[in-house]
């Protein structure tokens, strides 16, 4: 634990102005009021704070936010209160103060309904003022490393938590060094067997490349000194959590060396990031679109660096980052790289980020605020938050020039948003690079999307499937609300008509104020819609109105319409489904719920789902008339079992086979069928017919066999 004088040391260290008074106040205080409370470890509760202050330290912030850190649980865990901190401490520190309190109240793993309320008023916090995000970041931080004192089934709520918001949330503003401590401390609670499986391999590679990476190291500082450009060049070992969720996403090989370490060439001006590039490139062979431009244009977080992979000495593909000294801090630091002392005062230097990249990192939070602000509900919402905070970025233009930062895998509809409401709202196709382009095309860095636009119109449910971010589909939901609210008061109201009819009444005749206020609804529109969506029988209304026909009212039908006696039917809907249409899943892909879904009509056949990226769709790229737009159903998506065919290939030796079906086992996957083909002497290949729940279920069983040593490569088979 920091003594007192310690922490008031290493804060001045960068701040000579910094209030010693107020800090010396601000660390009795907590041990004052948190006396004899001890932490789950046994430690002095007091302790606790004063490590959270410590770990800002490093990040060399203001004298307000470090004393927020000391203070940070005395409201939430002790008498004090937010008058008290003011009169004694001031009212920004007061206010920072109740900004933490405020989220530790908040229980984001609850149940999804209020999780999904608590994560808004989470978001909306931070944003005001991203020092509370900050000191929210390093108590989290402080918790996980003494998190092994805490019960198994706290601690894997804290560890998911962890992993799904403030791992994202600390990315989201550039602070990467905490964000990766945090997903390496939640991944070992989460999933132990998988890290340490990764760390083993890990732990054989360094032994048996170590002094290659030293050497390689000395060959790029060689090269670019011999050119004249200083640079400073390490290697590093990725972490087990970074290589898990690469095994996730795609098939990586362990023994390849570029996969498990990566170079960093740190250069003295920006100038000499392009000028060291070209030397680089000179000296060995640049490995074709694995080039990355992050100077020029930054990510939103303001991470700036180039990349680029090449084939360097003995033939080992190097994967290299190349910054400036500045450009390093702000990719380690992220927003908390931008205080500094200037002035004659310490705190935040905007002028100086804007010089560093011209991009704001806390628009990242901005963004997540007009998500809310757009009524976004529920447990929708908490997913496509988390989504925007973990997808990586793809960069667009619009056609006068303007930069669009998006989520990876953003379509049209995506772009049309980001730009701005009304675009979104009146998008009826889109022009990309200049020639018209389906709205389901995924945008790639670079691309100039402009946006055909043409009157008002009813959104289809189904576009909800041609988008990834929060803004775009919260507003095409809303959308969707208005016009089926419409839609069901008309066919509430002809349903009340048809059944006052029966008795001989007409509605124009009839006073609903009495039924209102019976069945306590507030509208004639509200009472409509009610009837319409099958909520109160239009019977109940018109013997509301007229007891003395209790009894003997029958309702008319609202008209609903039958679902078609097709399994396939009760899984997936779209604006295309056409009534007595055979519906089937693709066998060349085998559709996951969790997957983006198209159909193909074919003559005879029916409607096949396929997945958005199976090859069989090539067959179909120049016969727009045939696809529709498809998305799973709420049955779908809670529990429906699916089969999904993976294609692995793997060492032929004994007990593989073995461990493939425990591994399987132990992550919940049943296996339907297994068929073994190219038996050669080292490796065979083999399908696998799994049941799983969702993609989700199929994407960690993939990860975990990617994980053996004895498998090269595992992939979900995609159609031929």
């Amino acid at each position: 634990m920091l003594r007192q004088f310690e922490l008031i040391e290493a804060v001045r260290a960068y701040d000579p102005t910094a209030d010693e008074a107020l800090l010396n106040r601000a660390y009795v205080y907590a041990m004052k009021m948190h006396g004899s409370q001890l932490r789950a470890s046994g430690d002095p509760y007091f302790a606790h704070p004063i490590q959270v202050a410590g770990i800002l330290t490093d990040y060399r912030l203001d004298t307000a936010t470090i004393c927020t850190a000391l203070l940070h649980d005395v409201v939430e865990d002790t008498s004090a209160t937010k008058a008290d901190i003011a009169e004694m401490f001031g009212d920004e520190i007061a206010e920072l103060v109740e900004g933490v309190t405020k989220l530790s109240r908040l229980e984001l793993q609850a149940e999804h309904t209020r999780q999904a309320e608590n994560l808004r008023k989470f978001i909306l916090a931070i944003s005001r003022d991203v020092r509370v995000l900050l000191v929210k970041l390093a108590d989290r931080l402080h918790n996980m490393r003494t998190l092994q004192y805490v019960k198994p089934e706290k601690r894997e709520r804290i560890s998911r938590e962890t992993l799904e918001v403030y791992a994202p949330l600390g990315r989201s503003i550039g602070i990467h060094s905490i964000a990766s401590e945090l997903e390496e401390l939640a991944f070992e609670h989460l999933n132990p067997t998988a890290r340490d499986a990764i760390a083993r391999r890990l732990e054989a590679l360094s032994l048996e490349h170590g002094r290659a990476v030293d050497v390689v190291a000395r060959d790029i500082e060689r090269v670019l000194s011999e050119a004249g450009i200083p640079a400073r060049v390490f290697g590093r070992e990725k972490t087990p959590y970074s290589i898990w969720r690469k095994l996730q996403r795609k098939s990586v090989g362990f023994s390849s060396l570029a996969d498990i370490y990566g170079f960093r060439v740190i250069v003295q001006a920006e100038d000499d990031c392009y000028r060291a590039l070209g030397v680089v490139h000179r000296a060995w062979p640049m490995v074709p679109e694995r080039f990355k431009d992050f100077i020029s244009t930054p990510k939103s977080n303001n991470y700036r660096s180039l990349h680029t992979t090449v084939v360097g000495p003995g033939g080992l593909r190097i994967e290299m980052q190349i910054r400036t000294e500045a450009m390093d801090r702000v990719a380690e630091d992220g927003v908390a790289a931008h205080w500094r002392y200037k002035n004659q005062s310490y705190g935040f230097d905007r002028e100086q980020m804007e010089r560093d990249g011209g991009r704001d990192p806390l628009q990242n939070l901005r963004h997540l605020v007009q998500v809310i602000e757009h009524g976004e509900g529920g447990e929708d919402w908490v997913e496509h938050a988390k989504l925007e905070m973990y997808l990586d970025q793809v960069f667009v233009f619009t056609p006068k020039g303007r930069l669009i930062t998006l989520p990876r895998g953003a379509m049209a509809l995506d772009f049309a948003y980001a730009v701005h409401t009304e675009v979104g709202d009146s998008a009826v196709g889109v022009k990309i690079n200049g020639e018209l382009k389906p709205m389901r095309t995924r945008l790639q860095n670079g691309d100039v999307v402009e946006i055909i636009r043409g009157a008002k119109r009813d959104v289809p449910s189904d576009w909800r499937s041609l988008t990834v971010t929060g803004r775009a589909r919260s507003a095409i939901r809303r959308h969707i609300r208005t016009s089926e609210r419409s839609e069901f008061q008309k066919l509430g109201r002809a349903a009340l008509e048809q059944t006052l009819a029966r008795v001989d009444k007409a509605l124009k005749d009839v006073a609903l104020k009495p039924a209102l206020e019976t069945l306590a609804i507030a509208s004639d529109e509200d009472l409509f819609e009610a009837v319409g969506r099958g909520q109160v029988p239009p019977a109940k209304v018109v013997e509301t109105l007229f007891p003395s026909l209790k009894g003997t009212v029958k309702s008319a039908g609202v008209g609903r319409k039958k679902i078609a006696d097709d399994s396939a039917r009760l899984f997936v809907r779209g604006g295309g489904l056409t009534p007595g249409v055979s519906v089937h899943f693709g066998a060349c892909c085998s559709p996951l719920p969790g997957d983006r879904i198209v159909g193909i009509l074919e003559p005879g056949q029916g409607l096949t789902v396929h997945t958005i990226d199976c090859q069989k769709l090539a067959d179909f790229a120049d016969d727009d008339s045939v696809w529709q737009d498809l998305q799973w159903t709420a049955q779908a998506e809670q529990g429906a079992l699916a089969v999904t065919r993976l294609k692995a290939t793997m060492k032929n030796a004994p007990g593989v086979l073995g461990q493939v079906a425990t591994i399987i086992g132990e992550a919940g996957g049943n296996i339907l069928n297994l068929a073994l083909s190219h038996r050669q002497q080292d490796f065979f290949d083999v399908d696998l017919d799994i049941e799983v729940t969702d993609l989700k279920h199929a994407t960690a069983i993939i990860a975990a066999l990617r994980a053996n040593p004895s498998i090269d490569t595992v992939e979900r088979a995609k159609g031929e």
